[in-house]
């Protein structure tokens, strides 16, 4: 980001990017961790493990719809402190869990604060965020998002390393230090929804069938992004058996992004396409993943994990600027919060499927078998999205057709 778009940038939206980066330091410390933790001091199964991981997520973002509407109605500043708040009572929690409906329960209410955080804070910055440099803020937010998981690989190995009952307790505090950045410093934002009801609310995002066509489909995407916090921490470890090598590839995947994608975001800025560039980058992901089956050391790791880094940095820009987009200013939040099913479905699927495929792949001695199935879904989640881009395309052509003679 260049230092006049810096000038552009409110410093509400600065802010909002200082609460991210400091999140995503708390969140990627704990998550990847937690899978061994529950595999390795607990004994749990892989699958086991992703079912905890899957009950967290779609505590999360199967109320995140809830949760945005709610932040239509009755504004995002405070429906992001308590969901930060809540999140922070529930990472803490794993400190403490010793039977097993206890991870459980933290699961859950970890899941619950995010349901309402997350879409509140990402309508907040599209709201907040001029138009003309929403794609550039976005691009670096994903940097700050990586920088966050460099370092909380740094802490989440010095502290799991420890004990992870400090790993938990440092997580839950960057949540809570959140909570009091955002009630203390962040600007008010008016609630947008002060017409509709909430169910009128939902009942319009839903019937928005291209937004719902979009959002299923963004379920394959999703379901590759939640290999990083299972699948990939284990087969790092499988392969070298240095638990500290999965911060090394982890924190390979975030130093790419963070070297390079405002790089790639410049590169592809007059590609307008932006539907079938988020297919192209799931595409790339799904590649890099199938490549990980070949893997048989630190190195080819690393290099397979730059060509899945590459995918996100070609999709995530795209796919957080396409929401507001489409979304009417009233409902920002609502679609965001719709949208989140999309990580619901598809990372919850990644989790538990995919810890059960992994699981067997073992039993069957075929360790093929999961990166294919990621390969097959990118193939399927581009061609979709080419799909929709060219739908869109002709629904816009109507429209000016239909101006054109109305003039």
């Amino acid at each position: 980001m260049n230092r006049e778009i810096w000038r552009e940038t409110p410093v509400s939206v600065k802010l909002l990017l200082g609460t991210s980066f400091m999140m995503n330091l708390g969140f990627y410390a704990l998550i990847p961790y937690l899978t061994l933790h529950l595999t390795g001091s607990i004994g749990w199964t892989v699958a086991m493990a992703g079912l905890v991981l899957s009950v967290r997520q779609f505590s999360q973002q199967g109320f995140a719809f809830l949760g945005g509407v709610v932040a239509d109605k009755f504004g995002y500043k405070g429906t992001m402190v308590l969901g930060l708040w809540i999140r922070a009572i529930g990472f803490a929690m794993f400190a403490f869990c010793t039977e097993t409906w206890h991870f459980f329960v933290a699961a859950i209410l970890s899941g619950l604060g995010g349901s309402l955080f997350d879409p509140a804070g990402s309508a907040a910055f599209a709201v907040l965020t001029p138009e003309s440099i929403r794609k550039e803020v976005f691009s670096l937010r994903n940097v700050l998002t990586n920088i966050g998981i460099v370092g909380s690989q740094i802490v989440g190995t010095a502290l799991a390393t420890v004990d992870f009952t400090y790993l938990s307790l440092f997580a839950g505090g960057m949540f809570a230090a959140n909570g009091l950045l955002v009630l203390f410093f962040l600007q008010p934002i008016a609630a947008k929804n002060t017409t509709h009801s909430i169910w009128s609310s939902m009942s319009h995002v839903i019937k928005d069938s291209r937004f719902v066509r979009y959002t299923m489909i963004l379920m394959g995407y999703y379901y590759l992004n939640m290999q990083l916090f299972l699948t990939i921490p284990q087969l790092v470890e499988d392969v070298t058996h240095q638990k500290a090598d999965v911060g090394i590839v982890l924190s390979a995947i975030s130093l790419s992004v963070i070297l390079l994608q405002m790089k790639v975001t410049k590169w592809l800025e007059g590609y307008t396409q932006r539907f079938t560039l988020i297919g192209i980058g799931t595409l790339v992901m799904g590649a890099g993943l199938f490549l990980l089956a070949f893997a048989d050391n630190l190195w080819m790791l690393i290099i397979n994990a730059f060509l899945y880094a590459l995918g996100t940095m070609i999709a995530v820009p795209n796919l957080v600027e396409v929401v507001p987009r489409l979304a009417p200013r009233e409902h920002v939040g609502a679609y965001y919060g719709f949208n989140g099913y999309a990580l619901a479905i598809g990372g919850s699927f990644g989790q538990l499927l995919g810890g059960w495929v992994y699981d067997t792949s073992r039993q069957l001695g075929a360790p093929w078998l999961p990166w294919t199935i990621c390969l097959v879904v990118g193939i399927g989640v581009a061609w979709q999205m080419y799909r929709v881009e060219h739908a869109v395309q002709t629904d816009e052509s109507g429209k000016s057709c239909t101006k054109v003679a109305r003039s």
